[in-house]
């Protein structure tokens, strides 16, 4: 039977007499990218920190490889590479000099440190710059600079917390697409309050509200965990707006061109195949038919609600 990466038990934390979080049960067994979403306040970051080694937890245990992070966290924290959201990083130092420092910080053998710092800078796309001083490189450099340093003794489990705040469109797609790299060869754990970064970088979801793990599952399942409610369609022939309103379980209708209509619609079954079959039958001929899913921040919306 294989070992979790990281197992998470009935962690709860509380500051003073208020809990951060509440028996907060994980289970990451698997490879890949796995998006932590939660908004502002929810609890995300006292997860973070405990997951991480920053702070005890006042209840629960966390397991890295099998290993308790409580009972022996040094054994526990060499499996970790952790990006903080604000990286810490030396900006006198050069990329070269600065990843040294990181390999020192990380026990890596004197022999193997030159190796290790040409691959995590190889990897994440930094080793032009290796004789540059940190505070000039960009933005989204200083991110990669960053990341290599959570990489570089090539950890069991990696955590980035929030890495693409502050950068520009273009630098969040490279840090994107670098991060899925890294998620090819490790686990991953990528945490964010935005939603949309979530969904275009990580294969599956665990959300947190209010302290507690409201969503389990996959991007795809996220996204559906609201079914849709309404219908684009294009019709060459199209009906008056009060023959489709007569339809059962159609609630509202909006022509939006000549040939374009939005339908809504409650949750009365098959309402896509009747639609479908009106069109053949009454000559509406029907171009395409266009379920609209309900945005990431309805569902967020929903999720977070879900909590007693």
């Amino acid at each position: 039977m294989n070992t979790s990466i990281v197992k998470i038990e009935h962690l709860s934390h509380r500051y003073t007499r208020s809990w951060a979080i509440r028996d907060i049960n994980l289970d990451i067994t698997q490879i890949g990218v796995t998006g932590f979403l939660g908004s502002n306040g929810a609890g995300k970051s006292t997860t973070m920190n405990i997951l991480c080694g920053v702070l005890n937890q006042t209840e629960g245990r966390v397991l890295i490889d099998g290993i308790d992070l409580r009972k022996a966290p040094l054994e526990a924290k060499k499996l970790i590479g952790f990006l903080p959201q604000n990286a810490p990083l030396y900006l006198d130092l050069t990329v070269d000099e600065y990843l040294r420092h990181a390999a020192y910080m990380r026990q890596i053998p004197d022999n193997k440190v030159k190796q290790a710092i040409e691959e995590a800078k190889e990897r994440c796309g930094v080793a032009h710059f290796s004789n540059r001083l940190l505070k000039n490189l960009s933005g989204g450099y200083k991110q990669r600079v960053g990341i290599a340093q959570a990489i570089i003794h090539k950890p069991r489990l990696v955590v980035l917390d929030e890495p693409t705040n502050g950068l520009d469109p273009n630098q969040i797609a490279e840090v994107r697409e670098l991060i899925k790299e890294i998620g090819r060869e490790r686990s991953v754990i990528f945490s964010s309050h935005i939603l949309s970064e979530v969904q275009a970088t990580c294969d599956t979801i665990r959300m947190i509200e209010q302290g507690q793990v409201v969503f389990t599952g996959t991007v795809d399942d996220f996204d559906n965990y609201i079914a849709p409610s309404s219908m684009v369609l294009y019709l060459n022939n199209p009906p008056a707006v009060e023959e489709l309103l007569a339809m059962e379980g159609v609630t509202d209708v909006k022509v939006l061109t000549p040939h374009k209509i939005r339908v809504s619609f409650d949750a009365a079954p098959g309402i896509a195949e009747k639609m479908v079959e009106y069109s053949v039958n009454k000559g509406w001929r029907m171009q395409e038919l266009h379920l609209e899913r309900s945005s990431l921040e309805e569902i967020f919306a929903k999720l977070s609600n879900k909590v007693k």
